[in-house]
């Protein structure tokens, strides 16, 4: 049995928080938790909010011990992404993208 949990319109960018995803596939959640806790990267803490989200969710279905569950998937897609302009010289401008991510994480018996 699975559990997941979805952040969505999380205003990181995907190649930020994909940086913090090979370190966490396939160990087990309450290890993983204690290896974000320890991260240096901004992608660490919110991807912890998700598995915590999904541990909350296993807990709540009776699926298993969220702790022994292991990380199946993370999967860490782009979301739509805000223009904003930003005045240059001699009347032009430049656009600034400020990416989105949407963040899925898949906990396994």
């Amino acid at each position: 049995m699975e559990s997941k949990a979805i952040l969505k319109f999380v205003r990181i960018s995907p190649t930020k928080a994909r940086r913090v995803v090979p370190l966490l596939k396939g160990k087990k959640a309450g290890d993983a938790m204690i290896n974000l806790g320890f991260l240096p990267h901004r992608g660490g803490k919110i991807i912890a909010k998700v598995l915590k989200s999904a541990m909350a969710n296993a807990e709540q279905k009776k699926v298993a011990d969220p702790e022994s569950m292991t990380i199946s998937n993370i999967l860490v897609d782009q979301g739509p992404t805000m223009k904003r302009m930003m005045p240059r010289a001699m009347g032009r401008a430049d656009v600034i993208r400020k990416r989105t991510s949407h963040i899925t994480v898949i906990l396994e018996e």
